[in-house]
């Protein structure tokens, strides 16, 4: 819910179209750019492609971003992620549905048969009260009509926060922290979208699509609100 009535979410202006959320001069501010389809980098022109993936793979296939994470986008991750405002995710989940529309156009995205939020420890999602990514992923889902699962990855490991590691540090915080569950043997996905907000160095995600390599799926891609 908008507790904001029919206000945009960062400005506070009346809105034209209520169920946007969001201003057109305020969504226009948002930083777009051309993007690597696999890593999310930012190009000259979209690419599937940039020349770091052509030689250091990740373990996911592609990639879907708004924009990259400075204000107003940073601001309204942080609003909805760390300060309890929870009714940011329908605005939000809009924001990257239009982005998942464009990279159909732009990188020749096809659609997932399942979307994966990426999990929080339950100590975690308990002390915030709900999983961001949950949140993000639901109407998405609903509005692509595909099905959402959040019980087929498991967050088994209360890890500290990754901000302030480097890549190594993080590769080594995640080490055993996530678990697939056996009931992803009881459907026939071949493709995966993990849904997450911030994307960084990807190293959460890595480990994720490695344990799905793993149980077979064969395309993985990856849907985040922001390149940071």
């Amino acid at each position: 819910m908008n507790l904001l009535g029919f206000c945009c979410i960062n400005c506070g202006k009346k809105l034209a179209i209520s169920s946007h959320g969001i201003c057109s001069l305020c969504n226009k501010s948002i930083v777009r750019y051309p993007y690597c389809g696999c890593c999310g980098s930012k190009l000259t022109k979209n690419n599937s492609k940039c020349g770091y993936c052509l030689q250091n793979d990740p373990m996911w296939n592609q990639m879907v971003i708004i924009g990259s994470y400075n204000e107003p986008l940073s601001m309204l991750i942080h609003r909805f992620k760390f300060q309890n405002q929870f009714w940011l995710d329908r605005t939000l989940a809009r924001l990257l549905l239009i982005a998942i529309y464009q990279a159909r156009r732009t990188h020749q995205l096809k659609l997932p048969d399942v979307i994966l939020p990426v999990p929080l420890h339950h100590f975690r999602q308990w002390k915030r009260g709900y999983n961001q990514a949950e949140l993000l992923a639901r109407p998405i889902a609903k509005w692509l009509n595909i099905p959402i699962r959040n019980d087929l990855i498991k967050r088994n490991k209360n890890t500290p926060t990754q901000r302030g590691l480097n890549s190594t540090e993080r590769r080594k915080n995640l080490k055993n922290a996530f678990k697939i569950s056996e009931k992803l043997k009881n459907y026939s996905y071949s493709s995966v979208a993990l849904v997450d907000d911030v994307i960084t160095t990807g190293s959460t995600l890595n480990e994720i699509a490695k344990l799905l390599r793993q149980q077979g799926i064969s395309h993985i891609q990856v849907w985040g609100l922001a390149r940071a």
